[in-house]
């Protein structure tokens, strides 16, 4: 089917019931009836995209799948059925097939009493030659610290063919704990009150997100291909645990599976049996491979700990340097394990011998080494909680001989990192990669011993807190600067914002602008400004 829409419908989008988007936060435990939660798309091919809704019908129910050229759906086409199940939480999901490349397309669900949800759009992806793409990325994305304004600001940014998400969707914590009590945005309310650990918890949190009507709007309006990251299972999560999680939450593994379902069923992702190979490629035309790695809970061995290591040792010094030469060095330790480092070296090499001019990587951590800057002992205030004045003593102890901050990054294992920057150099990669976690916003130079391997982008958060939230009172630019100064592939960086990147690709370069929100303790599309950082194709470094 032939689809051909002016993108300016995209604002037709907006009178078809966005008023209904708002619904309770425990809609899919309390009874709310009909579609409850909007739409969403994800994983496009150049010939076929998955569609999402969720449907509350007290049963099991049989929903129609529709698509249209028209935003006003004159001239719908039924695309296929699908249940919306009690057993998945009443959400629904069908792949169609049969699209034509770079093409937009309409899209609703039709009940079983014929009431019709939300309007969506998505697209296909290129095929052959191709001049531009264009990707928003966002990442972290705590609700009760803010409003989404960065998926408003996205949503209404019509130059943007695909969201990314880099993990962090949504955050475990109990209630009055990430954020306090004081911290908490008034209205920013989620549910369960405790942690979430269980089936239950899971399915209640992701309805309380997705009852925030900018979340809804971003998953209408533009497909988005989504990577979890830590929360969305329990902080500082691993293979075998997790910082946030102990044996009185019952088995890790129990756990793992439990928010793994609950994460298929609330996302535009297919459905895999638990264990499943989660890395995955998309490919835009003859322009980018978008590769997309899982980096928590298939492969990561547990961070390394430096506070452990030196706990208790009389000699300090001596106690660092063995952490930095043995364990911090151990090649055995790996972020992504070794079946997914094998797939994406060949994944690399068969992109780049294809002629595919970009090889971008979506993932979950800051992969640029980055190493606390001695002023920092001087920025934490008096006043500041004890996690925080205790964090930023470690990391300078550990930057005096050159050990990094952030242990759960990939600073944390420099060997696999060097493994697979040398793959990138092997397949002769025009490398960029994208990042989240952090909440703060970098560009980096990427290389190994032998050279330029890549650059960075990596994304700030939607509203979780970043470095600011541990120098009250210093100058951030001071902060900035600093931090520059301190790591020599850092070649930028905010402390201070939130917001969300777009990357502007074409067979000549690719630009990041990473958007700054005025605030996010109101509801606002306000940017108090942006910056942008540009890679010459062939040149793996960002220019100067």
């Amino acid at each position: 089917m032939t689809v051909n829409i002016d993108r300016r419908q995209l604002m037709a989008l907006g009178t078809f019931g966005l008023g209904a988007l708002s619904v309770p936060a425990s809609a899919s435990l309390m009874g709310a009836k009909g579609f409850t939660h909007g739409v969403a798309s994800g994983e496009p091919s150049a010939t076929s995209v998955l569609l999402w809704t969720r449907y509350a019908g007290g049963k099991d129910s049989k929903l129609t799948a529709e698509i249209s050229s028209n935003a006003d759906f004159a001239g719908a086409q039924m695309v296929g059925e699908v249940d919306a199940k009690a057993e998945r939480d009443f959400t629904a999901k069908i792949v169609v097939e049969g699209l034509n490349p770079n093409q937009w397309y309409f899209y609703r669900f039709v009940g079983p009493d014929g009431s019709k949800s939300v309007i969506g759009r998505t697209r296909t992806l290129p095929q052959g030659p191709t001049q531009k793409f264009n990707i928003g990325v966002v990442g972290c994305s705590n609700m009760p610290f803010g409003y989404f304004n960065a998926y408003a600001h996205a949503a209404q940014n019509t130059d943007l063919d695909l969201m990314i998400h880099t993990g962090d969707y949504l955050y475990e914590y109990p209630i009055g704990s990430y954020p306090s009590a004081e911290e908490a945005v008034p209205g920013r309310v989620i549910d369960p009150a405790h942690e979430m650990v269980q089936l239950a918890d899971y399915r209640l949190r992701y309805a309380a997100y997705r009852s925030d009507p900018d979340l809804q709007r971003i998953h209408q309006v533009l497909p988005m291909i989504p990577s979890w990251d830590d929360h969305e299972f329990a902080n500082d999560a691993y293979k075998n645990g997790a910082q946030n999680h102990d044996s009185s939450e019952g088995d890790w593994e129990v756990r793992k599976r439990v928010a793994e379902r609950v994460y298929r069923e609330w996302m535009p992702v297919r459905d895999m049996e638990f264990g499943s190979p989660r890395w995955n490629e998309y490919q835009i035309g003859d322009l980018a491979t978008l590769f997309f790695t899982e980096s928590r809970i298939g492969g990561r061995d547990k961070p390394a700990d430096l506070v452990e290591a030196i706990k208790g040792k009389s000699d300090i010094s001596a106690a660092l340097t063995a952490f930095r030469d043995d364990v911090w060095q151990d090649p055995e330790r790996s972020m992504l394990g070794v079946a997914q480092e094998e797939w994406f070296g060949e994944a690399l090499r068969k992109s780049k011998t294809s002629g595919t001019k970009w090889q971008v990587w979506s993932q979950q951590c800051v992969m640029g080494e980055l190493m606390l800057p001695q002023d920092a002992k001087n920025w934490v205030p008096d006043d500041a909680p004890p996690f925080a004045k205790a964090r930023i003593a470690v990391g300078a102890l550990a930057a005096e001989i050159g050990l990094p901050i952030n242990f759960d990054s990939w600073d944390g294992y420099p060997q696999a990192r060097e493994r697979l920057l040398a793959a990138a150099q092997q397949a002769e990669a025009d490398l960029i990669v994208l990042s989240g976690d952090s909440h703060n916003a970098w560009a980096f130079d990427l290389a190994t011993q032998d050279g330029a391997a890549g650059v960075e982008f990596a994304g700030h958060s939607v509203s979780s807190p970043g470095f600011e939230a541990y120098t009250k009172g210093v100058n951030p630019d001071a902060v900035a600067k600093a931090v520059i100064e301190t790591n020599d592939q850092l070649q930028w960086a905010d402390t201070e914002h939130r917001g969300y990147m777009t990357v502007a690709l074409t067979p000549e370069k690719a630009t990041s602008t990473w958007n700054f929100l005025d605030t996010i303790r109101t509801k606002s599309t306000v940017l108090m400004g942006s910056k942008r950082q540009t890679v010459l194709h062939g040149a793996n470094k960002l220019q100067a």
